[in-house]
């Protein structure tokens, strides 16, 4: 079944998957929403191409998809970094003594 005249519906899918993966990128699903929707915005792009519809849609789905996966690596090294810097103060008896002892951790550098 062909999307209605002057809709690219490719680009549509991979906008929002672009900006929801955006969105969610520091919660590190967003990268995998990224991967689909830069797969999805490339393409929209050969179909914008070939129709000359949904180039603006298709250009935000793949920039925005391609951002939510740099953040996402981003939060996930960090994320990493972080479990590995503090994971003496894993077992603490109370939440202020695992504030101290991540301030603690993460000063001591």
């Amino acid at each position: 079944m062909q999307p209605p005249a002057g809709r690219n519906g490719l680009a549509v899918a991979a906008m929002v998957l672009g900006l929801t993966g955006l969105l969610t990128s520091i919660l590190v699903i967003g990268g995998l929403l990224g991967v689909i929707g830069l797969i999805t915005g490339i393409f929209a792009l050969r179909t914008a191409k070939r129709t000359g519809i949904g180039r603006g849609a298709s250009l935000t789905g793949v920039v925005t998809s391609f951002i939510a996966i740099a953040v996402s690596v981003l939060a996930a090294l960090f994320l990493t970094w972080y479990a590995n810097q503090t994971q003496q103060c894993y077992r603490p008896d109370s939440f202020r003594q695992y504030q101290q002892c991540v301030h603690q951790q993460l000063t001591s550098d």
